[in-house]
């Protein structure tokens, strides 16, 4: 009976979620002058969620998809989100028919039917590359081509129900639930390991469930109702992604920072790094801690805005599966491991010179006027 469950053909809708980090901040206006944009308008609020919801409103992008004409696909779209604090996501969706069991190689599709080796995953980095280099001149701190950081989360949306109920179908089938949202083959997995990924499936309706993991997740609702559920799996990943592009760049920080040390201390090192140097990366740090202040800032907001309520409960079981609190305690001890060896490196040097005058302070006000008597005295 699970076979025939899983073998049996099923519509669905597969959206693939393309989060990068393209650098400090996008300028939107300026962007909007580059690129036929249009704000968003959101989503409309349903469930339990409270009309106080407040999530980040980027430009959104219609991506030109002609060339995605394989009849595998059926209402293909493709967008791209730009953020104002330097981040893009590509929205890349589109409903197909598959049996549960076949659901993993249906998520990554050749675009056309004739010709060509373009799937999914190439749409999907030629876009982004497309929207980057248009908007160019209106990020600030933009990356290099090979900097950009990328999440990547998959919803396996199915738009049918069989055996009954969403709860019946998950038990019939846990081994290739399991393995469809960890990227392994079923059978492989170890009954500890799919009890674990699936502990936790969330229900609103009684004819919906929905079942969320690190890179996937898995949504069963006939009535179609699941844009908010999307919305919280991007929001989450967004964050995550400010969160690992900053702990990516304090990382390099700390790297300069040891170069910087090595530089002081080294034989002669201070005439070629000295105060105005470290005052120069103390300056860039405290710019640097504004914009880390505002992430975290806005991921406590974004806990407290969630709340107790349906999306809420959602959206800490992504931040509890992405470990975004571990992260934001990584990015807040960078930070002020920075801040106190560059404050050290500073008064080191301060210190340093004080010494130098003063022994300089010596040589001018006794040791020469002391010689110049001495002088004095002998040629008398």
């Amino acid at each position: 009976m699970d076979q025939d469950i899983g073998n049996k053909v099923l519509p669905v809708e597969i959206v693939h979620l393309y989060v990068y980090d393209i650098g400090r901040a996008v300028d939107l206006k300026k962007a909007a002058s580059l690129i036929p944009a249009y704000p968003d308008i959101g989503f409309g609020k349903r469930r339990d969620t409270p009309s106080s919801l407040k999530l980040p409103k980027p430009l959104m992008l219609t991506l030109n998809s002609d060339e995605c004409d394989s009849v595998r696909f059926e209402k293909f779209s493709a967008v791209a989100k730009i953020y104002d604090d330097g981040a893009i996501t590509l929205v890349i969706r589109y409903r197909t028919h598959s049996s549960f069991n076949d659901l993993s190689a249906t998520s990554n599709l050749p675009l056309r039917d004739t010709g060509g080796e373009a799937c999914i995953e190439d749409f999907a980095d030629s876009s982004f590359h497309m929207v980057v280099d248009a908007i160019k001149t209106s990020v600030s701190g933009q990356k290099g081509n090979e900097g950009y950081d990328r999440e990547t989360y998959t919803a396996f949306c199915l738009l049918e129900c069989p055996g009954g109920s969403p709860e019946a179908f998950l038990d019939a089938n846990r081994e290739v639930a399991a393995a469809l949202l960890a990227r392994e083959e079923p059978g492989i997995l170890h009954p500890s390991q799919v009890k674990q990924i699936l502990a936790k499936p969330v229900s609103y309706r009684k004819n919906d469930l929905a079942v969320f993991d690190m890179d996937r997740c898995l949504i069963i609702d006939p009535a179609k109702d699941y844009e908010d559920l999307l919305i919280i799996a991007e929001h989450a990943n967004y964050r995550l992604i400010e969160l690992r592009a900053l702990d990516s760049l304090l990382d390099t920080w700390l790297d300069e920072a040891e170069k910087d040390m090595r530089k002081i201390y080294s034989s002669g090192g201070e005439s070629h790094f000295g105060q105005r140097s470290v005052k120069m990366k103390l300056a860039r740090l405290q710019a640097l801690r504004f914009d880390a202040l505002f992430t975290l800032e806005n991921l406590d907001n974004s806990s407290k805005i969630i709340g107790d309520y349906f999306l809420g409960d959602i959206y800490q079981r992504l931040c509890e599966i992405f470990n975004t609190e571990g992260w934001k305690v990584s990015v807040e001890r960078r930070l002020g491991a920075l801040q106190n060896l560059y404050e050290l490196l500073k008064n080191d040097i301060a210190e340093r010179r004080m010494i130098n005058l003063e022994v300089v302070f010596i040589v001018v006000c006794i040791v020469l006027p002391l010689l110049q008597i001495v002088q004095v005295m002998m040629s008398g």
